[in-house]
């Protein structure tokens, strides 16, 4: 039996998308060779790997243990080519990122090129996806890190924390009054609170913050960024909550819409997530260092009296 580590990469890419233009696409090749690889592997085999006569293209029962097996493969051969790479004097190398929405925007103009410029054999690849969605990527290798609000207590993953931020309330100028005074989760009761879509972790740390209210009568509107959130804030009123990071870069009359939490402070943390085997620890050193020294001081330690706000759903 013969099989070769890139016959294999083509039959994971085709499990993975169901569709032989973009496998073939992913793999760099053109559809008709990935075909061609993906029957002569099962002519070696001889067995058939997928069910071309489902659309999308499925695995067959045996084909899904072989891809099992085919992913522990080609991963092992990944570790040996990493093991090669680690041991170079030069931080060289691919580096998959995934990044959620409330973090990117503000995180990645900080550092990204800065890193590219310092790092210039480091290729890097940037995604925005939502945390479960950035964290079934990691799993299936899709991608190499995520950089994700934690702790997320998996002992599949390795964390590692970068910041700490706080949540600020961002208040039209008639709501929240008066503006120096300290607000907190009863005080966003009787304000319309706009909230991000369903599925962003933010939306849920909110939530906690403001678990002790009715919101039958507030979430009349909600948005997939937070800088929508802002304008609806600035135009329609009512109040919305960001995350410190969001807040550097404010206009001076925004700023003065910004209002702080009591103590204890809801705070959030800010981590790098991969694989507890993900072998590229030169560079995420280099990419945790970068990510660092681009940061205001007081984000990189936790500050007492406060408390921290992970999902709750």
């Amino acid at each position: 039996m013969k099989a070769t580590i890139s016959q294999l990469e083509y039959i994971i890419a085709l499990d993975t998308y169901r569709h032989f233009g973009k496998a073939a696409d992913n793999c760099f090749i053109t559809q008709p060779t990935l075909s061609m690889q993906i029957n002569k592997l099962e002519d070696n085999l001889g067995v058939k790997i997928f069910d071309r006569s489902r659309q999308p293209v499925v695995p067959t029962e045996l084909g899904s243990l072989i891809l099992e097996q085919a992913r522990k493969v080609v991963n092992e051969a990944k570790k040996m080519e990493e093991i090669i790479e680690d041991q170079k004097l030069e931080v060289s190398g691919t580096l998959k990122i995934g990044v959620i929405p409330t973090i990117a925007p503000y995180l990645l103009p900080l550092f990204a090129k800065s890193f590219m410029n310092k790092y210039p054999s480091i290729h890097i690849q940037v995604q925005e996806s939502l945390t479960e969605d950035t964290l079934a990527k990691i799993k299936s290798e899709a991608i190499d890190v995520g950089i994700v609000v934690g702790p997320l207590n998996d002992s599949s993953f390795r964390e590692i924390p970068i910041y700490y931020e706080k949540f600020l309330g961002y208040a039209h100028n008639t709501d929240l009054e008066p503006p120096e005074k300290p607000i907190s989760g009863k005080d966003l009761e009787n304000n319309e609170l706009w909230l991000l879509n369903e599925g962003h972790c933010f939306r849920e740390q909110v939530l906690n913050i403001c678990q002790n209210r009715n919101f039958d009568n507030i979430l009349n509107y909600q948005s997939g960024s937070l800088e929508a959130l802002k304008r609806m804030v600035d135009k329609q009123g009512g109040v919305t909550l960001l995350p410190e990071l969001a807040t550097l870069d404010l206009s001076p009359n925004d700023s003065k819409k910004l209002r702080i939490f009591k103590k204890p402070t809801p705070f959030r943390e800010v981590s790098l997530v991969m694989k507890r085997d993900f072998l590229k620890r030169r560079i995420i050193e280099a990419l945790q260092k970068e990510i660092v020294d681009h940061l205001p001081e007081h984000m990189k330690q936790r500050e007492e009296n406060e408390i921290q706000v992970i999902n709750w759903r």
